[in-house]
């Protein structure tokens, strides 16, 4: 059979035991706290570390779509700019080519009709019977009419002065007349007498 241990005996070994553990766990916790504090400074070095090169990251971002945008704005101003230049040429070419003299001459006839009209633009317009057979309308005889515009004034008060009777006149044609110039393409610019 076993004998009996003796208490006082195993709480004098237990002791120092314990107070072996104690220490242990207090080096242990010691060393966890170490650790700890030097895992929670590693994670806030590393977070800053991210804030700053995030925070770089904006900013070359910002600067870089700045950047794009202000690329972006002068080109569609150089874009305008170059497509109202391009209106602007192609128009005045346009002016050019329409007013260029297509043919001059002279036409006779009776002077029956010269007036000024338009709604927006006044021109002065007029009609010169020319003569020969119309045979579309042979009962009417003589009814080739030939249109014309004036653009001096001078010019147009003369022939108001000679409407009813044979005149000759001098015209050149365009090739395509302004609304603000008159309704047909050829201009009178002298009368013959």
């Amino acid at each position: 059979m076993e004998t009996p241990k003796d208490d006082s005996n195993l709480n004098k070994d237990q002791k120092p035991v314990e107070k072996n553990i104690e220490g242990e766990s207090e080096g242990i916790l010691d060393s966890i706290s170490d650790k700890k504090d030097e895992l929670v400074n590693s994670i806030k070095e590393t977070k800053d570390e991210l804030s700053e090169s995030i925070q770089e990251k904006k900013e070359g971002i910002s600067k870089s779509f700045d950047s794009g945008v202000k690329k972006t704005k002068s080109f569609f101003k150089k874009l305008m700019l170059g497509s109202i230049v391009l209106l602007l040429v192609s128009f005045v070419l346009f002016l050019v080519y329409a007013n260029w003299t297509y043919s001059e001459g002279t036409r006779a006839g009776n002077l029956i009709k010269i007036s000024k009209k338009g709604y927006v633009f006044k021109t002065y317009e007029g009609q010169l019977k020319l003569g020969g057979i119309d045979l579309a309308n042979p009962d009417e005889g003589l009814s080739d009419s030939w249109s014309f515009s004036v653009k001096n004034k001078e010019v147009f008060e003369e022939l108001e002065r000679l409407q009813g009777q044979k005149v000759v006149l001098k015209y050149k044609q365009i090739n395509r007349s302004m609304p603000w110039q008159g309704d047909t393409d050829y201009f009178i610019y002298a009368i013959q007498k």
